[in-house]
C-alpha cells in the first residue's frame, strides 16, 4: 500500500498501522485532483463468522482525517458532511464497528445519520507547552511535592531499554489481577517503528541502588505528545517517581510538539491523578455500530452475565 504521510496524529499514519496491525488494516480515501482530502483507516478482523472493524492495541484513536476546507462555515460544514459520508460508504461490510476518534473530530453527524451510535469519553490535555513555568504553576501542590520528593531519591534516565519498561508494565497489570493484552514482541514492533522515525522516548526513574521505580513511554507528532504506557514497582510506589517522570516527559514534549495528551483514563483514581497536572478535561467520541443480530445477542448475553455476577 502507498505510504500516506498526512497531517494528523501519529496513530493514523501508515507506518504506525503496519506496526500495530500488520496485514489487518486498510483505509477509506477521498482524493481530488490527485490529492488526498479525506481518509479514515480501519482495522479488519474476523472472529468466528463475524467481521469486526475495531481498534488495534495501544492505539488511542483512529477516525477520519480531513484536509482544511475553504469557504464560509456553513459551506465548509456541508462539504465536511459529504466527505465523511463518502468515507462511510467505502467501509467494507461489517458485523461490528468501533472506533475512538481524535478529540479534534467534533462532527459525527454523518455517522449518526447512517445509524452509528456515539459515546462521549474524556482525556486530559495540556494544550500549550510553550510556557513551562505556567504549566508547572497549574500542578496541584500534591504533585509538586511528589516531584520534589522523587528528585531526592531517583535520577531520570532514557537508556535502559524496552524490556525494562515491559517488566514494570507487567507489574502494573499483575497488581490489578490482569494479564497484559499484548506481549513484548508486539511492543518491540511498535518501538522499532517509532525509534526509526525518532518519535518515541522511554523515561526511567532509577535510585542509587539500581532499582527502577517507574517507567514511561512517550510518542509524539508535531501537534501532540502522548503518554502511551507506563509502569511502576508496587514496592517502591511511595517515592513519587511517576509524577517526576510525567513532569520530565512534559518538559521534553515541549521541545518536539505543542501539547501533551495523558490519553485518558476514565478510571476514577487515574483520572484524578492526571487532572492534578492541570490538564484540561477534553471530550472525544467512541463511534459504534452493530449490524449483526448474532453479535448483538452475544453482547447482550455477556452484559447480563456481568450484571448477575455483580448482584
Amino acid at each position: 500500500m502507498t505510504d500516506h504521510t498526512l497531517p494528523g496524529s501519529i496513530f493514523v499514519q501508515d507506518w504506525w498501522l503496519d506496526a500495530v496491525a500488520p496485514g489487518q488494516w486498510d483505509a477509506a480515501t477521498v482524493a481530488e485532483n490527485g490529492r488526498v482530502i479525506a481518509r479514515m483507516p480501519y482495522i479488519l478482523r474476523r472472529h468466528r463468522s463475524l467481521t469486526l472493524l475495531d481498534m488495534p492495541l495501544l492505539t488511542p484513536h483512529l477516525g477520519p482525517w480531513l484536509a482544511p476546507l475553504p469557504g464560509k462555515y456553513a459551506t465548509r460544514l456541508s462539504r465536511e458532511h459529504q466527505l465523511l459520508d463518502a468515507l462511510i460508504q467505502q467501509l467494507p461490510s461489517f458485523d461490528f464497528f468501533s472506533q475512538r476518534f481524535h478529540h479534534r473530530i467534533t462532527n459525527w453527524l454523518p455517522f449518526h445519520w447512517q445509524g452509528f451510535q456515539q459515546t462521549t469519553y474524556y482525556t486530559y490535555v495540556i494544550e500549550d507547552l510553550e510556557n513551562l513555568d505556567q504549566v508547572w504553576d497549574a500542578f496541584r501542590p500534591s504533585i509538586k511535592r511528589a516531584v520534589r520528593k522523587a528528585q531526592k531519591q531517583v535520577i531520570v534516565r532514557d537508556d535502559l531499554g524496552l524490556e525494562a519498561l515491559w517488566r514494570l508494565n507487567q507489574l502494573t497489570f499483575q497488581r490489578q489481577n490482569m494479564n497484559a493484552p499484548y506481549d513484548l514482541a508486539y511492543l518491540t514492533s511498535i518501538d522499532a517503528a517509532c525509534a526509526q522515525r525518532n518519535q518515541r522516548r522511554i523515561f526511567f526513574a532509577e535510585d542509587a541502588r539500581g532499582r527502577i521505580h517507574a517507567a514511561l513511554y512517550l510518542v509524539w507528532d508535531d501537534q501532540s505528545a502522548y503518554y502511551l504506557m507506563g509502569g511502576n514497582d508496587p514496592e517502591l510506589q511511595n517515592s513519587g517517581a511517576p509524577s517526576l517522570l510525567l513532569w520530565e516527559a512534559i518538559q521534553f514534549a515541549s521541545t518536539v510538539s505543542r501539547s501533551f495528551d495523558f490519553e485518558g483514563s476514565m478510571i476514577p483514581g487515574v483520572e484524578r491523578f492526571f487532572r492534578s497536572f492541570g490538564a484540561r478535561q477534553t471530550p472525544y467520541f467512541r463511534i459504534t455500530k452493530v449490524n449483526s443480530l448474532a453479535f448483538r445477542m452475544r453482547r447482550d448475553l455477556r452484559s447480563w452475565r456481568q450484571m448477575f455476577r455483580k448482584s
